[in-house]
């Protein structure tokens, strides 16, 4: 297992690197969505926040509800809801073959959004979702749409950042975080102009590649970390390759948040709501 807490230096505490920010004041006024987020960052009692990723429509619309009930009811903080696509650029083998069983079983955005808002009263859920399905009858409508189910925000990985702004501006109209991705292949300057904007919390993306599990994560973390702490004031939660307790419990030293995907679609995949819920709780656990 690569030691992701740095080299002779020793392991950098989360509080520690907090103090590394640099940025100068918070972004512009909150919406209901990002209050919520920040709530959640802030109100859990363990070393750091923890959000599964669900697959909405898998296997089904029923068992997507029910899945995100057992990840409210073990322990999660947040809830990122994967609208199926298909063609997903980020996605690994697993959340690829979920996205393709949902819309073989008659997923729609729809659906997904009454996953959401069946949820989204127990705890904040944050959308996942391709930028075609958003542009298709509209961002503004979209993003309303999203808001009305309850979503508290919205992750569009393949919208570069500098095409953001006019979708940034839908959403926040009816109360949305736009959250950004930050690559450990980004610049420094691009991670300022990423933080600068972002809203909600920023997404750190472990290493280059799509998801999926990782038998470690990547030696560079702690510093890929670091650089989006020192790029903006909201919350940092970092996702890509996290699927053991060990390993967000390492994570949780780093960041503000872990996130967890893979793993918990194949729970979903192997034993329903059930196993997604004893996934969860081991998760929580870990991060007590």
């Amino acid at each position: 297992m690569a030691e992701v807490a740095g080299a002779a230096a020793g392991r950098r505490s989360a509080e520690a690197v907090r103090g590394a920010h640099t940025v100068s004041g918070p972004p512009a006024a909150e919406t209901a969505g990002e209050r919520r987020i920040a709530a959640a960052f802030a109100d859990h009692s363990r070393r750091a926040a923890l959000m599964p990723y669900l697959m909405g429509g898998f296997p089904d619309e029923p068992g997507s509800a029910r899945a995100a009930e057992a990840c409210a009811e073990a322990g999660a903080d947040l809830i990122e809801l994967g609208v199926p696509f298909s063609d997903p650029l980020a996605d690994g083998p697993a959340i690829h073959a979920a996205g393709t069983r949902a819309l073989a079983a008659g997923a729609t955005v729809d659906g997904v959004l009454r996953v959401c808002e069946a949820v989204a009263p127990r705890l904040p859920v944050v959308l996942m979702v391709y930028v075609n399905a958003v542009l298709a009858g509209g961002a503004d409508a979209f993003c309303r749409r999203a808001a009305d189910a309850g979503a508290a925000g919205m992750i569009v990985p393949d919208l570069p950042h500098e095409e953001a702004g006019e979708l940034r501006a839908a959403c926040r109209a009816p109360g949305l975080a736009l959250v950004p991705l930050a690559a450990p292949s980004s610049t420094d300057e691009r991670l300022r102009d990423i933080g600068a904007e972002a809203r909600g919390f920023v997404y750190a993306v472990s290493l280059a590649g799509t998801t999926g599990e990782r038998g470690e994560l990547p030696a560079d973390l702690p510093g890929t970390v670091e650089r989006v702490r020192a790029a903006t004031t909201v919350p940092v939660a970092v996702g890509f390759g996290i699927s053991t307790g060990e390993q967000a419990r390492r994570v949780a030293d780093l960041a503000d948040g872990v996130i967890v995907g893979s793993r918990i679609v194949r729970a979903a995949e192997e034993g329903g709501a059930e196993a997604v819920r004893d996934v969860v709780a081991s998760l929580a656990r870990a991060l007590a």
